[in-house]
């Protein structure tokens, strides 16, 4: 009888770990990615959301093998819970959690501060750090905190890495960034302009010098990523110099539910006169002002069949949108002083074609001109809008944050 080969000549080789999981922890929702670095393709995504109440709604989308999408319907508990039912989903799918080849999580955090300018391996250091900032993002640290400790204790062996929306905007000068108050005040309680959707704005700004044929260094472009949260940014060569969000995501362009740029005398003006309390104008600003305010809707394709039909409150939201965005390309025009390109991108920038024609239309002395038969094609892919002969290209550039997340979190912890 032959005896069987030794134990070390039949194991296989180790499997190299080359999945992300990217996660996008908010308050009462989960949006989740898995990724294979590799070739950088999708493997599964999905999204849990209404966390903590009795309609809680999971959809789980597998992206290979051509499986359709599960739904679950019923409470979901809490993050842990969430995060829990994820991973058997992931599991159903033969992709699970507890995979050798899963190299690294990687969290989405939405403010990371003047610290934080790159992509962060978390340690306990790394997680009180975020949490010393829960007062400049009350809306949005607390949840990403939550789904930090809910992966940790996952999988408490893998890197978990906080990718953070500020970092990108860190390069800002001090002219830029401070605020005209006293800066002993401003410095003891970090006010400063720190910027938002930062993934996005390196993103699509590599992706636009890409689409010229240049390297981002030798490309200055604004960048118009326009969702339910918008936010405009000017970036020379390949640096952001300016962005339009401040402290909080409220400053700047007008958005789905927040005002945007406000004089900072209307909270005075409304707690003095109307008897509002901080948290009541808080709500008005983040919750019931922008679009929403001005019309009622914040779905863009909504209101532009509203404009159709002679609806004249959804016109003048629109024209308000518009203006402020007009507003913002000038200003950044002159803050680069040359520009090569503006990319318009997320939802409604990748969408909204009627939105991309107004915002360019009347700056053809900035060099800057719509074509309507290119604006009006829809595609998955970047693309140029403007005519040849117009001085500065206007593209589409679809964003991909959580590719974004995935590549800045594989190139920090997922290589040997």
């Amino acid at each position: 009888m032959t005896n069987p080969a030794p134990d070390h000549e039949s194991t296989a080789a180790p499997v190299e770990p080359h999945r992300v999981l990217v996660l996008n922890s908010g308050s009462s929702s989960v949006k989740y990615q898995l990724l294979d670095m590799r070739d950088r393709s999708r493997l599964a995504s999905g999204l849990v959301e209404r966390i903590g109440e009795e309609t809680s709604r999971l959809v789980h989308t597998p992206l290979t093998g051509g499986a359709e999408p599960r739904e679950r319907t019923g409470r979901i508990a809490d993050h842990t819970a969430a995060l829990e039912a994820a991973a058997e989903e992931l599991a159903a799918d033969g992709l699970g959690l507890d995979s050798p080849e899963l190299a690294a999580i990687g969290h989405r955090v939405v403010h990371g501060g003047l610290r934080f300018s790159a992509p962060t391996v978390i340690t306990d250091e790394v997680l009180e750090e975020i949490e010393r900032l829960v007062p400049v993002a009350p809306l949005h640290n607390p949840a990403n905190i939550t789904g930090i400790r809910t992966a940790q204790a996952l999988r408490p062996d893998l890197p978990q890495v906080a990718v953070f929306d500020t970092a990108f905007h860190t390069t800002m000068p001090e002219a830029a960034a401070r605020y005209a108050i006293d800066v002993e005040t401003a410095d003891a309680h970090r006010i400063r302009r720190y910027g938002f959707h930062g993934t996005s704005h390196a993103c699509v700004s590599r992706k636009t010098a890409e689409l010229l044929g240049k390297s981002p260094e030798e490309v200055n472009v604004i960048v118009l990523h326009l969702g339910n949260g918008a936010s405009a940014s000017a970036v020379a060569g390949g640096r952001c110099v300016d962005t339009s969000m401040g402290l909080t995501p409220l400053e700047g362009l007008v958005m789905g539910t927040r005002s945007g740029d406000i004089d900072p005398a209307v909270t005075f003006h409304l707690k003095r006169v109307a008897g509002m309390s901080t948290d009541e104008i808080d709500v008005l600003l983040n919750k019931r002002s922008g679009l929403v305010g001005l019309c009622g809707d914040n779905d863009m394709r909504v209101i532009r069949r509203r404009i159709d039909e002679g609806d004249e409150r959804a016109a003048l939201a629109f024209d308000i949108y518009i203006h402020r965005l007009k507003k913002y390309i000038g200003a950044y025009t002159a803050v680069l002083g040359r520009v090569d390109a503006v990319a318009f991108t997320a939802g409604v920038g990748e969408n909204a074609a009627p939105v991309r024609e107004a915002a360019i239309a009347g700056l053809a002395e900035l060099g800057m001109a719509v074509d309507a038969s290119l604006n009006a094609v829809r595609s998955a892919e970047p693309r140029l809008i403007s005519p040849e002969y117009a001085r500065v290209a206007v593209a589409v550039v679809p964003t991909d944050e959580e590719l974004e997340i995935a590549d800045q979190t594989f190139a920090l912890v997922g290589r040997p």
